[in-house]
């Protein structure tokens, strides 16, 4: 296993790093089942191991502390907080009062004294990040995290956090968690070159694109509309693939190798989080660690899928209150004539 820097944090981590949520009732039960796909990863050579505390409600953060028993110090371990644990207005977002009970919660069910890196799972709108910023860089100083970073977050958010910190003294965020594949490319175009100009690390999540780069969701197939989060894929994307698979067919490789193989090859990736639910798709995944896409097929990817682009909206991205709003992006009526 080839090991790549975690941007400028002196972490040395693998290209692909194991995503754990999956483990537990959202998708694998079966503890021992899943902690034996956790040993075979590390065996494998993957040192990254990606959680959160939302992740079937804390399961799979249970699951990943009986596994790292005796082989903790081995392992680059991430965690997240944002999402609602429970009841009550205060057990969610990026506010120092949850940040600081969040952090607790998971260092019991992952049983450790520390988080190598510790996430803001989304953007908070409602919390000014010096507020998050100062509650993170405090975890830090008491060495409950070595580092913190951000998922799915804006390149200007990521852009505001730097400035943010520099002004205050506060920690910096190190890495970001965005979302990333063939047919959903737009991260290329501000995200990535934000990241890399502030020396962040990357760990893209959804490679296979919910599953598309599979090959098993095909245009005009009543499966299509069986994604893992129930939603239909645009056609746009079921364009792509039908034209990535003869491609792929033509390179000696199945579709998903193409797939997470095209993550790691862009240089402002670290590392590409696979996320197996049996150890049958962990070793299919296992199969495809050394293969290399050349020039000439990363140009031919490039025509199908242009870089910067995404194909077809990705609705598993964050989407910003300035989007998501009316409210924000229509005047009240009677400002709206120019005269």
């Amino acid at each position: 296993m080839k090991y790549r820097a975690l941007g400028l944090t002196g972490i040395q981590v693998s290209p692909f790093a194991l995503g754990t949520m999956m483990f537990g009732a959202l998708g694998n039960p079966d503890h021992d089942d899943s902690i034996r796909i956790i040993h075979r990863a590390l065996d494998a050579g993957i040192n990254f191991v990606d959680t959160a505390d939302v992740y079937s409600n804390g399961e799979s953060e249970q699951i990943v502390g009986k596994a790292l028993k005796g082989r903790r110090d081995d392992v680059v371990l991430t965690s997240k907080f944002h999402y609602p644990m429970g009841e009550g207005p205060n057990r969610s977002g990026n506010s120092r009062r949850w940040i600081m009970i969040a952090v607790e919660d998971s260092l019991r069910r992952l049983q450790t004294d520390h988080l190598d890196l510790y996430l803001a799972h989304r953007p908070d709108p409602a919390v000014d990040i010096e507020e998050t910023l100062s509650a993170l860089s405090d975890l830090v100083h008491s060495g409950k995290v070595r580092a913190i970073g951000t998922s799915t977050f804006p390149a200007a958010d990521l852009v505001q956090a730097q400035w943010t910190a520099e002004r205050h003294g506060f920690e910096r965020f190190r890495v970001e968690q965005p979302p990333y594949s063939i047919v959903n490319r737009s991260i290329e175009r501000e995200l990535l070159p934000v990241a890399q100009r502030y020396g962040m690390g990357t760990m893209v999540w959804s490679p296979l694109a919910q599953g598309l780069l599979t090959g098993r969701f095909r245009k005009g197939r009543e499966a299509v509309a069986t994604g893992r989060h129930g939603t239909q894929f645009p056609e746009q994307k079921l364009d792509v693939v039908e034209k990535l698979i003869p491609l792929a067919d033509e390179a000696g490789l199945s579709l998903s190798h193409l797939a997470t193989a095209f993550t790691i090859a862009h240089p402002g990736v670290t590392s590409a989080i696979i996320g197996p639910r049996t150890m049958e798709h962990l070793e299919d995944t296992l199969r495809g660690l050394e293969i290399v896409l050349d020039d000439d097929l990363l140009d031919r990817i490039d025509q199908i899928a242009p870089p910067g682009t995404d194909a077809g909206p990705n609705l598993v991205s964050y989407t910003p209150p300035a989007i998501a709003e009316a409210g924000q992006r229509r005047r009240p009526a009677a400002e709206r004539s120019a005269a």
